[in-house]
C-alpha cells in the first residue's frame, strides 16, 4: 500500500485565489505569491521517492490546463462540495494506502514535515497539522480497516477548525497524531513576515 500525498491548489487565476490575502496586498501581489508558493512546493516534495504527490485541482476543468503546473505530478479533480466534501472524497476514491493532504499555498512545508507525518499514521490512525490561526495545513488518515468520515459539520476558515476536526476524529473512536504547527499566509502582516524571511534567505 503505497504512500500519497495530495496538494490541494485552485487554479491560478487573478482575484480567484489567496482572497483574504489580496484584500490588503492586492489581487496581483496575491497571486504571484500563490503561484511562487504552490510551484516551489511541488518542486520540494513531488520528487521524492517515499511518497506519491498528487495535485488535486479546482475548479475540475483546470486538470486539463498545460504550461502551469510542473510537468510529471498527476492531476485529478477536486470535485463538487464544501472543502470537507472534497478531502472525504480524496480520502474515499485514492488506491489503498495512508494518504496525507496539504493544501498548496502554505510556504512553510518541506520533505521532513511530510515525512514525519507519515511516519506518524504508523502509530495513529490520523494526523493533522495545526495551524496558529485555529485551522490546519495538513490532514492524513492511514484509512485502514476503512476510511471514516471526520468533516461532518466542521467549521471551515475559522478559529474552530481544528477542534471541530479533532471531535470528530475522537467520537469516531480513532486515535489522533499532532504533526509540527505551521503558519497560513492569509493577512498583509503575514505576508510581510513571509517577504522578510525570504529576503533573509537570500543573503
Amino acid at each position: 500500500m503505497d504512500r500519497q500525498l495530495v496538494v490541494m491548489a485552485k487554479a491560478p487565476r487573478l482575484g480567484r485565489v489567496k482572497t483574504r490575502l489580496a484584500r490588503e496586498i492586492g489581487d496581483v501581489a496575491a497571486l504571484a505569491f500563490f503561484r511562487r508558493t504552490c510551484g516551489d512546493l511541488l518542486r520540494r516534495v513531488a520528487p521524492d521517492p517515499r511518497w506519491q504527490t498528487v495535485l488535486a485541482l479546482t475548479p475540475d476543468r483546470a486538470v486539463h490546463e498545460t504550461g502551469v503546473w510542473p510537468a510529471g505530478v498527476p492531476r485529478i479533480a477536486q470535485g463538487a462540495g464544501d472543502l470537507g466534501d472534497r478531502m472525504g472524497r480524496l480520502f474515499r476514491d485514492l488506491p489503498r494506502g495512508p494518504v496525507v493532504i496539504v493544501g498548496g499555498d502554505i510556504p512553510g512545508i518541506t520533505r521532513d514535515h511530510i515525512a514525519r507525518a507519515f511516519a506518524a499514521l504508523g502509530r495513529a490512525d490520523t494526523v493533522l497539522g495545526p495551524a496558529e490561526d485555529g485551522g490546519y495545513w495538513l490532514v492524513g488518515m492511514k484509512r485502514f480497516p476503512r476510511v471514516t468520515e471526520i468533516f461532518e459539520d466542521v467549521r471551515w476558515s475559522s478559529e474552530h477548525t481544528l477542534a471541530d476536526t479533532k471531535a470528530n476524529i475522537e467520537r469516531a473512536g480513532l486515535t489522533l497524531a499532532l504533526a509540527d504547527t505551521l503558519n497560513d499566509v492569509d493577512t498583509g502582516a503575514d505576508y510581510r513576515r513571509w517577504k522578510e524571511t525570504e529576503r533573509r534567505k537570500r543573503k
